[in-house]
């Protein structure tokens, strides 16, 4: 399906973490006590500073300790997976940043339907920037693609759209798209939504979705070119899209997207688009 050679744009791998093996020995033990009439008993090692205190109850910390080590994962992996992003920006960590530009164009092909195709990221109908096209370098935008086995993006431009990028390498976010599925199925006479799978094989995505009775449009972003194009580092990440193509919001969240969260979500882009619509800009 895809016009560009996917050695030209190479995609990154989502959900790749750190080692973040290491090792840590003992203290080598004294060789003898030291006598109680020579030197007072030893007070108790101190915490490490900024972990714990003596008066926090273990529990408590621990719990804080876990959360905080949850975001610095997080946080790594965002940035190992966005390197090669075309921006270098991690799409959701400032949810506003691309609000108002074009969404890009892109072209997927069904994952349920089981098809092995690269995506289609072709912004206009020229390899070159050239103008007008040499006739040797035609190529088809991903909008203007003829294919029954393709889902292109622009045929859900006529509604409010939330588009939620997953994968299963390095994460667990099937939850947030079950919590999707829910909502596009008893939300989609008022926009439209659209799955996209980065980089997991084609036959696995197809029988995920069949397993989890979604019905839900997927799409199978194979050589990560569009997530590479959006930016996606992070699984769940849900993008929202104004009526007409243009990006609203990227949100993410650690864990996973709760059923009313998403709710949330559509019920503001659907506000925020009939602002923009009755123009006072929509934000």
């Amino acid at each position: 399906m895809a016009d560009d050679d996917p050695e030209d744009r190479q995609g990154w791998w989502p959900g790749r973490e750190p080692d973040g093996e290491g090792e840590t020995e003992d203290a080598a033990a004294p060789d003898s006590e030291p006598q109680a009439s020579q030197q007072p008993p030893p007070k108790p090692p101190r915490p490490p500073l900024g972990l714990e205190s003596r008066d926090r109850p273990k529990v408590a910390s621990r719990y804080s300790l876990f959360v905080g080590l949850a975001f610095v994962v997080l946080a790594i992996v965002a940035i190992a997976n966005a390197i090669t992003a075309d921006d270098g920006g991690i799409a959701g960590v400032d949810p506003t940043q691309r609000r108002g530009f074009p969404l890009p164009e892109f072209a997927l092909p069904d994952a349920t339907a089981g098809i092995e195709a690269d995506a289609n990221i072709a912004q206009d109908d020229c390899e070159s920037s050239r103008n007008p096209c040499p006739g040797d370098e035609v190529r088809q935008p991903a909008c203007e693609i003829d294919d029954p086995g393709a889902i292109r993006v622009c045929d859900l431009f006529d509604k409010p759209l939330a588009i939620s990028f997953w994968f299963t390498r390095g994460g667990d976010c099937l939850p947030s798209q079950d919590a999707f599925n829910a909502v596009a199925e008893s939300r989609g006479d008022e926009a439209n939504f659209l799955s996209v799978n980065i980089l997991d094989n084609v036959d696995d995505v197809a029988a995920i979705a069949d397993e989890h009775g979604w019905t839900v449009p997927v799409g199978h972003d194979r050589d990560g070119a569009v997530s590479n194009l959006l930016g996606i580092g992070i699984c769940p990440t849900i993008v929202l899209v104004y009526p007409g193509g243009v990006q609203y919001e990227a949100e993410i969240k650690p864990g996973n997207f709760e059923q009313a969260d998403i709710d949330e979500l559509i019920d503001e882009l659907i506000a925020a688009s009939e602002r923009r619509e009755a123009g006072d800009g929509g934000g």
